[in-house]
C-alpha cells in the first residue's frame, strides 16, 4: 500500500487513492488472493501503463487454484462419508475411522 504522509503534528493523512487501495485490497481478500497476490494488485492498480490481460491472466490463474481446491476438496468429503459410512457408530471400541486415518485397515473408498 502506498504510504500515506505525515503532517506536522504527526496524523497520518489518508487521501481517495488510499481508501481506492484499502478497498481492493479487501475485495481481492475476500475472493481467495492471498497478501503476496493483493500486493501485486495494488502495484498493478497504481500502473498507469498496467495492461488489462495481466491482471486477467492473475484472475484465470486464482480461478484455476480455486478450481483445484474444490476437487481437492470434493475429495476429502467424499473419503470422509465413506469412512463414516463404514463405521457403525456404536458403544463399541471398534471405530473403522481411526483403523483407516492410523493405517490399520483398509476402508472401501467411494
Amino acid at each position: 500500500m502506498t504510504p500515506p504522509l505525515r503532517g506536522e503534528n504527526g496524523y497520518r493523512s489518508y487521501t481517495q487513492q488510499h481508501i481506492n487501495e484499502l478497498t481492493l485490497l479487501r475485495q481481492a481478500r475476500q475472493v481467495g488472493f492471498n497478501l503476496e497476490e493483493c500486493g501485486e494488485l495494488v502495484n498493478l492498480f497504481n500502473d498507469p501503463a498496467r495492461h488489462s490481460a495481466d491482471v486477467k491472466a492473475r484472475t484465470l490463474q486464482k480461478v484455476a487454484e480455486i478450481e483445484r481446491h474444490i476437487l481437492e476438496l470434493e475429495a476429502m468429503r467424499k473419503q470422509l462419508l465413506a469412512l463414516a459410512e463404514a463405521c457403525p457408530g456404536d458403544e463399541s471400541a471398534d471405530c473403522p475411522i481411526i483403523d483407516n486415518l492410523s493405517g490399520c485397515c483398509h476402508t472401501p473408498r467411494p
